[in-house]
């Protein structure tokens, strides 16, 4: 025993100086049956070991990896019978395969490290050259530099590496358990069925305007539910606009989110169109307006993210919500739209009678939506610093972008470039109707 373990030791050893460019020569190794066996048998254990690790030593061992580790034997075995052929001495069959595995420990152990050392992709690929580079090396020190052998001794490596690594399964011997995934609230009847109560709820408590008084409604669409930020933005614009701008009794929200599936009507497309509609039925066309602010992630071709699991749902485009606004026909219409690429909404709404804001260019990202924050970097210059302190929707964007410009500055972001189109009779609409910074 006591021989074998001091043999296994050997091969080790000479195995890591391989692998770290360090002097190593053929008779440094061990070469035999059993000394093979045992290398197989300590790196066996190596990466059921590593594989442990990788998990945080929890889950379990899956034995359906060991077949895929017992199959890289044979490949090991006759790449080393290939390489001793070619070189005319099959006696050293056994000393080249010791010497491709003898490595292998390094290897396992370097690929403990290689999530946390740069991207991903990079660092398997440095790793795989390594290992090609070191699979040559083993060759050259068995074998020696005679031509054109060694260059077929190289091709014969690469091909087992590729083989191993691109052609066998990819598995880990030690997985974890499953979590258990929490069903989407959705999936529940209570849940799925209220939606429909909401949505009729929100529709028919939207007061009729009053004749003869120009009154604000507001609809606010929060359509992305996978992050908090879209639903708290919203939540606030609403309550701001509630208790600032008048529209108590004329507003709707509508928001995806698991956490308000029992407070908003869902934000979907259908939704938002019939909201849209009942605002339009209860305003006095030609002196009321409707304040629409859309919350979401925007992709470059301009459509709104939407996200609530398990539904499939219909992303927003600046030319579905021109639909939607002309079939519902209101006249008098201020839209903000919160989102990255959100510029693209202008082209497509704007009017005499519209303003039109948006949180970035065409062309360019806006910032803030981050998991966790109550805004954007725009939603909270404009609604919570700039509407708080005017009551013109104008001027308060020009508020918004230099504070967002100043900020994206100060982080060395690329600036998202607010922009806004204001229709002549709209904007002279709003001067009649007092469209004014507040009185100190």
């Amino acid at each position: 025993m006591k021989f074998h373990v001091r043999s296994l030791y050997r091969n080790l050893i000479a195995g890591a100086r391989l692998a770290l460019f360090l002097p190593v020569r053929a008779f440094d190794y061990r070469v035999s049956p059993a000394d093979y066996a045992w290398l197989l048998a300590f790196n066996f254990a190596l990466w059921v070991g590593t594989a442990a690790i990788r998990a945080g030593l929890g889950g379990q061992f899956d034995s359906a990896a060991v077949p895929i580790y017992l199959a890289s034997i044979p490949l090991v075995l006759g790449t080393a019978m290939f390489v001793a052929g070619i070189y005319g001495e099959r006696h050293r069959l056994l000393l080249v395969a010791i010497a491709l595995t003898a490595s292998d420990p390094v290897f396992e152990l370097a690929a403990l490290v290689v999530p946390f050392i740069g991207q991903p992709g990079t660092a398997l690929l440095v790793l795989l050259a390594w290992i090609w580079v070191v699979a040559v090396r083993a060759v050259v020190v068995c074998m020696g530099l005679r031509r054109p052998q060694v260059a077929k001794g190289a091709l014969a490596v690469t091909a087992m590496i590729a083989i191993g690594f691109f052609l066998f399964p990819r598995t880990d011997v030690w997985k974890l358990e499953p979590e258990a995934v929490e069903p989407d609230p959705l999936v529940q009847e209570q849940l799925f069925h209220l939606q429909g109560q909401l949505i009729e709820r929100a529709l028919a408590a939207v007061k009729p305007g009053r004749a003869g008084v120009p009154e604000l409604y507001f609809v606010g669409f929060a359509p992305d539910g996978s992050q908090d930020v879209f639903v708290n933005e919203l939540r606030f614009v609403r309550t701001l606009f509630d208790e600032r701008f008048g529209t108590a009794g004329r507003s709707i929200a509508l928001a995806n989110s698991n956490e308000t599936l029992e407070e908003f009507p869902i934000a979907s497309v259908t939704n938002l169109g019939r909201a849209l509609a009942r605002v339009a039925e209860a305003m006095n066309g030609d002196e009321d307006t409707l304040f629409l602010f859309l919350s979401a992630h925007g992709y470059r071709d301009h459509r709104l993210s939407a996200v609530q699991p398990p539904l499939e749902l219909a992303s927003l485009t600046p030319t579905a919500l021109g639909r939607l606004l002309q079939e519902a026909g209101i006249k008098w219409r201020v839209i903000v739209v919160s989102a990255c690429y959100s510029g693209g909404f202008i082209e497509p709404l704007r009017d005499d009678n519209s303003i039109v804001i948006t949180a970035a260019a065409p062309d360019r990202a806006s910032f803030g939506c981050e998991a966790g924050r109550d805004f954007t970097y725009f939603g909270q210059a404009y609604f919570r610093d700039a509407l708080t302190k005017t009551r013109s929707f104008t001027r308060a964007f020009e508020m918004a972008k230099q504070a967002v410009g100043r900020q994206e500055e100060a982080e060395k972001l690329e600036a998202s470039l607010p922009q806004m189109w204001v229709g002549r009779a709209i904007a002279e609409r709003l001067k009649q109707a007092g469209d004014a910074p507040d009185k100190e």
